[in-house]
């Protein structure tokens, strides 16, 4: 209990920073947090405002920062004198927490309200630095602590946590996290790694810092209530960061009682991505472009592969092709005849393969393999498959326009694998009046063979 009466206020786990474009936004978002979110005041992000006023507008329940622009702030580095005293104009209103540089002595102000206000301490260093071992053999002054590096590699977050063990065992509320999107695990698996608290954007507003996730992502995901002993699943590849593969596999763990967490894992190479296995230690994944032939020759699998699972760390991979098994269920709902197959990577080559199991004739067309309108008149499909990666992106045009108009005489299907809902392909079918298999059936369909094997073979028994 503080001196004043005030019970001193523990750091919740989540800290939502405001970076609405407007306080009153900012406010309003603020008054509707949960007791188990505590709102960062950013006052670089308003300097206009009086800051006293900007706290008591909170009742004081906020964690007061004022960052500088070499930390991804907006206050000037060479202004630190007129940042900090910024800082402590908040301390009238006493906000529960005030968040001061790791190199910077208390000033007396700042001395004088504690224990009413707490003080977090942070540092941000350059990318490539991992000094997280002396920052903890030599702790300044404080009630909490931050530490927050980069992610250049996918593997770099496992480096954080022996720390993060460490600190917790030492009973130090302690949070260290990498920035950038290859540093998003690092967020999601702070509590499971032994952190205190993480950051999270405001669902109404934008990310403070590259991979700063939601508060209502962090919630789905269910990430404080992570533990030392929760296994990690991911979709993997580039890009991944839209998928809709964490939606739908983590309430599935959740039903199932399991204990595993589904996230994107952003990376595009093998090499990386082999060394993050281990450094994270990932035991399933979803694979997708362009590691879905590369990944699994690199772990001495025959690829393409879409799955990737293991029961811990150290023991054999298992994989499958789920994309294969939803290809061929659709496959067997739609009017028999030759198929035009259009792409030539990983997806294209698994597409090829069950359709010429199905006894289907391929005229298979991609960038390095072209043909023309006349060839695909002649082989007069059925069916038409899209596997190229036109329409991940919202301007992508539709992939071969003149074949696609080919087929049109005798096309009665179209099947697509992007699984976004309205791509130029997806619009092409519809307007043509093709039976359509749209990439989000295809999605919850190889997706649900996919749960099904992280479950019963991820991790020790549900």
């Amino acid at each position: 209990m503080a001196e004043s009466g005030r019970p001193l206020s523990p750091l919740p786990f989540h800290l939502v920073t405001l970076t609405h474009p407007t306080w009153g936004a900012a406010l309003a978002c603020a008054k509707h947090l949960p007791e188990d979110a505590l709102p960062e005041l950013r006052l670089d992000l308003f300097p206009e405002a009086h800051p006293e006023a900007l706290v008591a507008a909170l009742g004081g329940r906020c964690l007061v920062t004022c960052r500088r622009q070499s930390e991804g702030g907006r206050w000037p580095d060479a202004d630190d004198a007129g940042r900090v005293a910024h800082l402590l104009r908040t301390l009238k209103a006493r906000p529960a927490w005030v968040d001061l540089e790791w190199e910077l002595p208390v000033p007396a102000s700042l001395q004088a309200a504690r224990p009413d206000v707490q003080v977090l301490r942070s540092v941000h260093v350059a990318p490539g630095v991992f000094d997280l071992e002396r920052r903890l053999a030599a702790l300044p002054d404080g009630d909490a602590f931050k530490w927050v590096g980069w992610a250049g590699r996918l593997g770099d977050s496992g480096r954080l946590r022996p720390a993060l063990a460490w600190a917790r065992e030492h009973g130090i509320a302690f949070s260290a996290f990498l920035m950038g999107p290859k540093g998003l695990v690092s967020r999601a698996l702070q509590r499971a790694w032994g952190g205190a608290f993480t950051y999270a954007a405001p669902d109404d507003g934008p990310a403070a810092a590259p991979g700063q996730l939601p508060l209502a992502t962090l919630r789905a995901w269910r990430c404080e209530h992570l533990h030392r002993g929760h296994g990690l699943c991911g979709v993997i590849g580039d890009p991944v960061l839209h998928s809709r593969g964490p939606a739908f596999h983590n309430p599935r763990f959740q039903q199932a009682g399991k204990d595993l967490v589904y996230i994107p894992l952003l990376c595009g190479d093998a090499d990386e991505a082999v060394e993050a296995l281990e450094a994270l230690g990932i035991l399933g994944l979803s694979i997708t472009a362009p590691l879905k032939l590369s990944l699994p020759q690199a772990l001495g699998l025959k690829g393409p592969l879409n799955t990737l699972w293991r029961r811990a760390s150290g023991q054999p991979w298992r994989g499958a092709n789920t994309d294969a098994e939803a290809l061929g269920q659709s496959l067997s709902k739609l009017a028999p005849g030759p198929v035009l197959l259009l792409g030539g990577g990983g997806v294209g080559r698994t597409s090829r393969e069950v359709l010429e199991a199905a006894g289907r004739p391929v005229l298979q067309v991609s960038r390095q393999a072209p043909t023309t309108s006349a060839t695909v008149a002649a082989f007069a499909p059925v069916g038409v498959v899209q596997a190229t990666s036109l329409g991940m992106a919202p301007e992508d045009p539709p992939p071969f326009p003149d074949l696609l108009q080919a087929t049109l005489p005798s096309a009665r299907w179209a099947l697509e694998w992007i699984y976004k809902e309205d791509t130029a392909f997806v619009t092409w079918a519809r307007k043509a009046g093709l039976d359509l298999v749209s990439g989000a059936a295809l999605f919850e369909a190889q997706a649900e063979g996919q749960s099904r094997r992280f479950i019963e073979g991820c991790g020790g028994p549900s």
